[in-house]
C-alpha cells in the first residue's frame, strides 16, 4: 500500500552510498553509511546563496552535487520502502534529511518525516534553515527526533562572507543563534545540531570559541572540513591543513566531555592552540580511542568521505583508526616533540 501524505514530494535525492545500502543502486562500499542521507528535491537551485555550497543559488556546480558527494534523484516511495527493508535488516540506524531552502521545504519535510515515520521508528534528524520557532515546533510534531541548524562560519564576519548579506544570502547571524536557543527549547538539551567549517579563514582561536559557545547553548557542534567544489564562489579556496583540523577535533572532543574549557587552553599570536589544557599521556590515550577524529555528528552518522577521497588525506574517519592511522594523527599532532616535549 502506498504511504500517502499531503505535500510528499514524488521524488527526492539520496546519497549515493545511502543508495546502495537502500538496494537503490548497486555498487561496492569502502564503509557503508550507518545513516540514510536524503536531500529534498525541487527542479530549481537553493534560494540561499552560500559561497561553499553546490546547490547555492548562483552556483554554477553540477546541481546533483553536495560537498564531494553525489546525489542521485529517485521516487520518493522507492526510497521509503528502501528504507523500511534496511532498517529491518539493521543496516540503518537513522535517517538524515538535508533540506534546501525554498518556499513550500517545511510542509516538504514535514510530510517526509510522517512517512518515514510511518515505515520505521528509524530516528530522525534534519538539518535545514527554519526561519521561525513555529517551522521548528512543526518538524517535533512530525515526529523528528534532532534538528540541525547550520552556522557553518565560526565568526560574524566569514557568516556574513560566505552565506550573509556578501553574497545576497538570507541569512543573519544573530537570528541563526536565536533559533539554535529556540530549537533548545522545543527539542532538549543535546537534540539539537550544528555545523562548523573548518577552513573558511577562520583562527583555530576563533573555531574554539565557537565551540564552546554552542556547547555551553547545549547544541553539539559537528566538524567539516572545507571542500572547494568547482563551480562555487569558494571554488580556489583550499582544504584546511590537517595538522590544523586534528587540534580543533581533538578541541572540540575536550570541550564537548567537559574535560577543558576554551578558557583553559592556550594560543599563539596567530591564534593557533599552543596547549590543550591537558597533559601528554591524557593526549596520547585520547589518540587510541580513535574518538576525537571520527565523524562527529547525530548518534550512528558516520558520514563516509563526505570531505575527502577514500585514498586521503581523511578528516572525518568513518571507523575507528588503524595503529597506522593512530601514528600518523600523534605526529600531526605534535606528540613526536614539537607541542609536547
Amino acid at each position: 500500500m502506498k504511504t500517502r501524505h499531503q505535500n510528499l514530494p514524488k521524488s527526492i535525492r539520496v546519497s549515493l552510498g545511502s543508495a546502495i545500502v537502500l538496494g537503490l543502486l548497486s555498487g561496492k562500499l569502502d564503509a557503508e553509511p550507518t545513516t540514510a542521507y536524503l536531500m529534498t528535491y525541487r527542479e530549481d537551485k537553493c534560494a540561499s546563496n552560500c559561497g561553499f555550497c553546490s546547490q547555492a543559488r548562483e552556483s554554477q556546480a553540477k546541481a546533483d552535487m553536495l560537498s564531494r558527494v553525489s546525489w542521485p534523484i529517485f521516487p520518493t516511495e522507492h526510497v521509503l520502502n528502501g528504507i523500511s527493508i534496511a532498517a529491518r535488516k539493521g543496516k540503518i540506524r537513522r535517517v538524515c534529511l538535508q533540506a534546501l531552502n525554498y518556499p513550500n521545504v517545511f510542509q516538504c519535510l514535514t510530510a517526509l518525516s510522517q512517512a518515514i515515520r510511518q515505515k520505521t521508528n528509524m530516528p530522525i534528524s534534519i538539518s535545514c534553515q527554519p526561519l521561525n520557532t513555529e517551522n521548528v515546533r512543526q518538524l517535533a510534531e512530525a515526529g523528528v527526533e534532532r534538528i540541525g541548524i547550520p552556522l557553518d562560519a565560526a565568526t560574524e564576519e566569514l557568516f556574513d562572507k560566505v552565506k550573509g548579506r556578501d553574497v545576497k544570502g538570507p541569512y543573519d547571524w544573530k537570528v541563526q543563534f536565536r533559533l539554535l536557543g529556540e530549537a533548545v527549547k522545543v527539542f532538549g538539551k543535546g537534540k539539537v545540531s550544528t555545523h562548523l567549517i573548518v577552513g573558511l579563514g577562520e583562527s583555530e582561536r576563533e573555531m574554539v570559541k565557537a565551540i564552546q559557545r554552542c556547547i555551553d547553548m547545549g547544541v553539539l557542534p559537528a566538524l567539516f572540513a572545507f571542500t572547494p567544489i568547482a563551480g562555487t564562489k569558494l571554488e580556489n579556496l583550499p582544504q584546511p591543513q590537517i595538522e590544523s583540523y586534528r587540534r580543533i577535533q581533538v578541541a572540540r572532543h575536550l570541550i564537548l566531555h567537559r574535560t577543558v574549557r576554551y578558557e583553559d587552553m592556550d594560543f599563539d599570536e596567530k591564534g593557533k592552540i599552543r596547549d590543550f589544557g591537558i597533559d601528554k599521556k591524557t593526549l596520547l590515550q585520547l589518540v587510541q580511542t580513535s574518538e576525537p577524529f571520527l565523524t562527529s555528528g547525530c548518534l550512528n552518522c558516520n558520514r563516509p568521505y563526505y570531505n575527502e577521497k577514500p585514498s586521503g588525506p581523511i578528516y572525518n574517519y568513518p571507523r575507528k583508526l588503524t595503529e597506522k592511522e593512530q601514528s600518523s594523527i600523534k605526529a600531526q599532532l605534535g606528540l613526536n616533540g614539537s607541542i609536547y616535549p
